[in-house]
């Protein structure tokens, strides 16, 4: 029940060396973070950066796919907003930051496209 003198001091040896023990710790959560950083959370803010970059670009005559799965040809480009040509008569605004796909005018269709 009570500890002998031995276990005692070994006990004490231990505590000299607290410095290592926290860097022993503390060591593989920074090689986590690391690791999060470059696999998760730097190409996420690639594809962010890629996405503003398509949507500040988006012009007349491109064609467009909303998030909502709209498609459609750009007929008019405000600062926050587009207006989308749906159908002959049909024609939307959309917010840019909603646009899923740029495609631009003169590109062409994939090789499975139905349209005639």
């Amino acid at each position: 029940m009570f500890a002998t003198p031995a276990y005692a001091q070994a006990a004490g040896a231990g505590a000299a060396g607290g410095t290592s023990a926290f860097l022993i710790q503390v060591v593989p959560l920074i090689l986590l973070f690391a690791i999060f950083w470059f696999l998760i959370i730097r190409p996420q803010q690639q594809r962010a950066k890629q996405h503003r970059a398509m949507v500040d670009a988006v012009k007349k005559g491109d064609e467009v796919v909303t998030g909502g799965g709209l498609v459609g040809k750009v007929v008019r480009v405000m600062d926050a907003e587009v207006e989308i040509e749906l159908a002959p008569t049909v024609k939307v605004r959309a917010v840019k930051g909603t646009l899923a796909s740029v495609t631009p005018k003169g590109v062409a269709a994939p090789a499975n496209d139905t349209k005639a």
